[in-house]
């Protein structure tokens, strides 16, 4: 029998030079359709419209060959004639460039940098031979270890783990660094897990013996109090446990990795070593409080976030702390912008206890300048000038609140993370980095035609911190997949910053890669104290109802509500967010206006936008008078009420289950959003719920079992999916339920701040120690980002004009 032969399979070009010569007459009049719409950048769906453009047959003929397959795989074409551009993402994380010329139809296979500089021509038009700053991180992280399998992006701490560990232990004398990293634990100058009578791994094998065959004869429940000074004698500290049990679980881990070690074994050892007792939390924007703040400009979900995060972590640490043995009070410290102008918040208080927690609370340090505070609220992306001075203040007044360094320092938002990596650096403690929304994905073509976004964006100096906090960090937490990666047919909001250019800045060859294991998927979950299901009457908060009912069915129309429902039978489709473009609720408005059946179904409610004062933010003004227009095009008086942010997130929970009671729906509309907060709140409380197919929600509901997908930039459909939702509701009144379930069921098994805070202590546990023992501190890649920082940053955040306090 004949042995199988392993042959090299052809590129993209090689394929696409076959099709060429067979499928000429078609690709020609393809190429010449998209051409003629001139000199700039195609999407997908312009692709695809030129595409269906075409008869049938030629059609079913591209269709076939090997440029159907690029077709169906591009991102972006760039027409510059007489070429055509294509950038190909054949998978996740895995990209090709072709370029086509239309005079000759041949095809040439493009590096990255030739991509990119051919891009730049539509700016800028041909520049050879003129020097371009290109960054490129990839020399640097070349030597570690990553998966190449889409299905292993975000689950970094598990790839590393398995690599690293059979990388490490092979033999005796590697596992030295984990010795080292044992004697290193200290708190407070007091030592723990190991004292000095131990100085090889010889005799920490044979303490480690004896000490098991000790526990062994101990109850199971016998406190470390009763053994600590027996303990001490042969060289263990206090850290490894609170009961002979857990003791015994923890030399037994640690017996385990030196006889025979394994990843799973390696993660649960680490993950119950003490080593985080003081985390810092940064979230400089927006108004940070704990009440009346959200729908304030730049003040949303980040923050409930953070609010939610912080108490479960708390816990968790308070747990694993006393598991452990130790009596140590931990601190989180939320660090935000102190605002002299509070408008009615706490937020000119320098220190606030967080709700729900013990130890942790909200430390406060105001922007500054020569000139001194700065008083009034900034626009995150305003915020650019103020960082460097604001980190130094930051480093200062953590050092004072906890007499320690930060055990770990994590990040939120594009300028928070700057922070956090100017301070881990600084300090030389781990960083995590959350980003929760990228802006780059949310306005297309913001790199290329950046100086058109430049005066009220100021991407510049945010996509530049975007790059440093990205490459600096030690590990990197997303909500979804969608996050990192995108979907089959979506770009990642990290993919998006793989290889990019800022015509006339610089041009990123390599950026960040997906598949890099720092990234893990860790999905947060709603306070299951304010938000719990409508059906559990004992828990309601009754005492809200008359204020719902009136915020709901009031015949008066005030700055807090306009509109009134005539017919307060119909259901009602709810939606809550901010009032900006990408939230998108005046599609939602809009989609409804259209639809007549949809009307007669169900009234429409929107929260969003605070009519009780004047905006300062340009787009918030701008949908509050589309808002405006659309009631009166549509005439929806009668069927729409538009009521301003809530602040009350409690009453905002019964607010969502009387909705419910009422067999109504939530929609979020959003053109693209990271998570979707909103999203599992809702299904916590058992709406069924709809939610943009762009973005994290798209993971979170399964369509059709927990909830349903909507595409909001085809609102015809969103219109049609609603009413056949309703319709189907008439025809049998339990899918209501069926879907309301389904949605609890799936929040109660992946979204959840217990699962969360679980996972974020375990790595911060696991990259903590390959931080230390191996070289993924990444010095190589810091002093890249210093240089970067200094003469690339530092420039544009001072170009950024300061605000003027009135």
């Amino acid at each position: 029998m004949a042995g199988h032969v392993l042959t090299r399979g052809f590129s993209l070009r090689e394929r696409l030079d076959a099709t060429l010569s067979v499928q000429r007459n078609e690709i020609l009049l393809l190429l010449s359709k998209i051409e003629s719409n001139g000199k700039g950048i195609l999407k997908p769906h312009q692709i695809e419209a030129e595409f269906e453009a075409l008869s049938k047959d030629a059609q079913q003929k591209l269709h076939d060959g090997a440029f159907g397959e690029v077709l169906k795989s591009t991102q972006e074409a760039i027409v510059l004639p007489p070429w055509v551009a294509f950038a190909v993402r054949l998978r996740p994380g895995v990209w090709e460039y072709i370029r086509v010329n239309l005079n000759d139809l041949v095809a040439d296979e493009l590096s990255v940098p030739e991509y990119l500089k051919f891009k730049e021509e539509l700016v800028d038009g041909p520049r050879n031979g003129e020097f371009v700053l290109e960054l490129d991180f990839e020399p640097f992280t070349a030597s570690v270890p990553r998966p190449t399998l889409s299905k292993s992006i975000g689950n970094g701490v598990e790839f590393l783990n398995r690599h690293l560990s059979a990388k490490m232990f092979h033999d005796k004398e590697s596992m030295y660094p984990l010795l080292d990293f044992l004697k290193a634990h200290h708190y407070k100058g007091k030592t723990m897990m190991l004292n000095d009578r131990i100085q090889n791994l010889n005799a920490l094998q044979s303490v480690l013996r004896k000490a098991e065959e000790y526990l062994l004869t101990l109850r199971l429940e016998t406190p470390y109090s009763e053994f600590e000074h027996k303990f001490q004698e042969i060289g263990l500290e206090r850290g490894w446990g609170d009961t002979a049990e857990r003791v015994l679980e923890m030399i037994q881990f640690l017996l385990d990795l030196l006889e025979a070690p394994d990843s799973c074994t390696l993660e649960k050892f680490l993950g119950r070593i003490p080593m985080v007792f003081n985390v810092v939390i940064l979230s400089p924007h927006g108004y940070f409080a704990q009440e009346n703040v959200l729908g304030y400009p730049d003040t949303g979900g980040q923050v409930v976030y953070i609010l939610d995060q912080v108490p479960a972590l708390e816990r968790e640490m308070l747990k694993r702390i006393r598991q452990q043995g130790l009596d140590i009070i931990p601190r989180i410290l939320i660090v935000t912008r102190l605002l002299p102008d509070a408008v009615g918040t706490t937020c000119n208080q320098r220190l606030e206890k967080v709700y729900g927690a013990e130890h942790s609370h909200i430390l406060r340090v105001p922007f500054r300048t020569e000139k001194g505070i700065v008083r009034k609220w900034i626009s995150r992306f305003e915020v650019w000038p103020y960082i460097e001075t604001f980190t130094e203040d930051v480093a200062h007044e953590i050092a004072a609140e906890l007499q320690a360094k930060p055990d770990l320092i994590i990040g939120n938002y594009s300028e928070g993370n700057l922070v956090a990596s100017l301070l881990a650096h600084k300090l030389g403690v781990t960083q995590c980095t959350i980003a929760h929304a990228l802006e780059k994905t949310k306005y297309p073509d913001s790199d290329i035609y950046w100086k058109n976004f430049e005066k009220k964006y100021h991407f510049s100096s945010q996509f530049t911190a975007d790059l440093i906090a990205m490459n600096h960090t030690d590990f990197i937490i997303t909500s979804t997949f969608q996050e990192i990666a995108g979907s089959k047919n979506t770009v990642g909001q990290y993919e998006s910053h793989t290889a990019f250019t800022m015509p006339g800045l610089y041009r990123v060859v390599h950026g960040i890669d997906v598949f890099d294991p720092k990234f893990n998927i860790v999905s947060p979950g709603a306070d299951m104290s304010i938000y719990f299901p409508h059906t559990e009457k004992d828990k309601r908060l009754t005492k809200f109802h008359p204020e719902i009912e009136e915020l709901l069915f009031s015949d008066v129309e005030n700055e807090e509500h306009l509109g009134v429902l005539k017919d307060r039978k119909k259901p009602i489709i709810f939606s809550m967010a901010r009032l900006d473009r990408v939230k998108n609720l005046t599609g939602l408005v809009e989609l409804y206006g259209k639809n007549a059946r949809l009307r007669e179904l169900a009234n429409l409610v929107v929260v969003g936008g605070d009519r009780r004062k004047e905006s300062k933010d340009l787009e918030e003004q701008a949908e509050m008078k589309k808002m405006y227009d659309l009631i009166e095009t549509y005439k929806l008086h009668g069927q729409f009420r538009w009521i301003s942010s809530q602040m009350n997130r409690v009453r905002n929970g019964e607010l969502y289950r009387y909705i419910a009671d009422s067999k109504g729906v939530f929609v979020q509309p959003a053109f693209y959003e990271a998570f979707g907060l909103t999203v599992v709140e809702a299904m916590t409380c058992g709406l069924p719920t709809f939610a943009t197919c762009h973005g994290g929600p798209a993971e979170i509901i399964i369509h059709g079992k927990s909830g349903f997908h909507i595409d909001p930039y085809h609102g015809d459909q969103v219109s049609e999916i609603l009413v056949n939702f309703y319709e189907k509701c008439m025809e049998d009144p339990s899918y209501w339920d069926t879907i309301s379930q389904g949605g609890l069921k799936r929040i109660l098994e992946k979204y959840t701040w217990q699962i969360y805070s679980e996972r974020l202590m375990t790595l911060a546990g696991v990259y903590g120690f390959w931080k230390y023992v191996s070289k993924l501190d990444r010095l190589e890649t810091r002093r890249y980002l210093e240089m970067f920082y200094a003469l690339k940053y530092r420039k544009l955040a001072e170009s950024v004009p300061l605000a003027v306090d009135e």
